[in-house]
């Protein structure tokens, strides 16, 4: 029994270690492999403003090269919310500033807040 329960732990301390550092052991897989598992080779943190400018997460409304000119000493835009537009630009095929705005349109609904900024609860108070 205690066996087992020590190749369990093992098992998921290893897939947890394998997860965190996914982008380094990628870069180590041959390409036979990466041609196998397209989503693979998809996974690149976008850490600096360079990164994230060149993803085209920049648009006239929201430029993010001004930070780079002025020389932002922040290390860039959230990984997670970076991630997020990335996706929905995929998916809707749409450009950065409109994706900006479909996320952040779910992320009000997400905390009931319709898109004009007003609460969806009904015991809200909304003017005295």
């Amino acid at each position: 029994m205690l066996f087992w329960l020590s190749v369990f732990a093992l098992s998921a301390l290893l897939v947890m270690l394998m997860f965190r550092y996914r982008a380094t052991l990628v870069s180590h897989v041959p390409n036979p492999i990466k041609s196998l598992f397209p989503s693979l080779g998809n996974y690149t943190p976008l850490a600096t403003f360079e990164d994230q400018a060149n993803a085209g997460l920049t648009s006239n409304t929201f430029d993010i090269e001004a930070n780079i000119r002025e020389g932002d000493s922040r290390a860039g835009l959230d990984e997670r919310g970076t991630q997020e537009v990335l996706a929905i630009m995929r998916r809707d095929r749409i450009n950065f500033d409109q994706a900006r705005l479909i996320r952040h349109n779910e992320y009000l609904a997400a905390n009931g807040i319709d898109p004009s900024g007003m609460p969806l609860d009904a015991k809200a108070i909304t003017r005295l």
